[in-house]
């Protein structure tokens, strides 16, 4: 099958953004009424070059800056890997996951537009859990308390070959009373999950791995997060401010202080007067 995003690695990886974007909303309607909240499950997500390169640079041995959870039902047997400890192929791949064409993609499958990228990768990267693992079902946490950012999307991407289904693994979707189990999702290579990051949102393996010792539950975790609209009541909305230097030429000086001043203008007086003041200054040259 044709891989969902058409991503160019002849050099480097390149997708367009408005081809990606053209995808996601061709995907919309299935994501927003899917049930038991949105989400997609789609196969072949990567094209099996990238897929390969995702796979190939896993870290298989520790490293200093790897998280290992052994937390019981909140998380057994996981390490989290961040990307930027990695090999360079692997950094590279995450660093396009958090590029404007993925982000366009995601905006038009899921109707959120704004969207943000962790460069930080809090909680996501490669993620790794071994036999008798799990992760309980869950709502994920929803504001970023470094970045001071709202979390919106989960994107996972499996990376497991030949897995087999007694192994278990599947991620779960339970409804949002947590009455009942609606979906379960294999953890299949080049499989990917996304679904909106709500309070309600439960997912998880609760269930312990049953793989052999030698084999290990892979994927990529990415989160995607949109900024606060409060912002505007805590800083004043200017353009930006220009300033003239000490030995500037008197038209330069002019030039800035008109700048200057249409910024103050535009945020001391109200938008009805406003369009007056512009008007005479039209009308005076200015």
């Amino acid at each position: 099958m044709s891989p969902v995003l058409p991503i160019e690695v002849s050099d480097g990886l390149q997708l367009d953004a408005n081809v990606s974007r053209a995808i996601g909303e061709a995907l919309s309607a299935s994501y927003g009424f899917a049930e038991p909240f949105p989400h997609l499950v789609v196969d072949d997500f990567l094209p099996e070059a990238v897929a390969r390169i995702a796979l190939e640079h896993f870290p298989r041995k520790p490293l200093d800056s790897d998280r290992v959870f052994e937390m019981g039902y909140a998380g057994l047997h996981k390490r989290q890997i961040l990307p930027e400890e990695c090999d360079a192929p692997a950094r590279q791949l995450f660093h396009f996951f958090n590029s404007q064409p993925v982000l366009a993609f995601l905006e038009g499958l899921t109707s959120i537009q704004g969207l943000i990228p962790d460069p930080y990768f809090n909680g996501g990267g490669y993620h790794e859990t071994t036999r008798g693992g799990k992760l309980g079902i869950h709502a994920d946490f929803r504001v970023n308390e470094r970045l001071h950012l709202q979390r919106r999307l989960n994107v996972i991407i499996y990376l497991n070959e030949s897995w087999q289904p007694e192994w278990g693994g599947a991620l779960e979707l339970w409804d949002r009373k947590m009455q009942a189990k609606q979906l379960e999702v294999a953890p299949l290579f080049n499989r990917c999950v996304i679904f909106n990051t709500d309070a309600d949102s439960y997912h998880g393996h609760p269930e312990p791995l049953e793989t052999p010792e030698v084999v290990s539950r892979r994927s990529i975790a990415l989160y995607y997060y949109t900024a606060s609209k409060a912002i505007y009541r805590e800083l004043p909305s200017q353009s930006t401010m220009y300033q003239a230097r000490p030995g500037d030429t008197a038209a330069n000086k002019r030039e800035t202080f008109d700048l200057r001043l249409d910024q103050h203008l535009r945020q001391w007086v109200p938008p009805a007067l406003l369009r007056y003041v512009f008007a005479l200054k039209r009308r005076l040259g200015r």
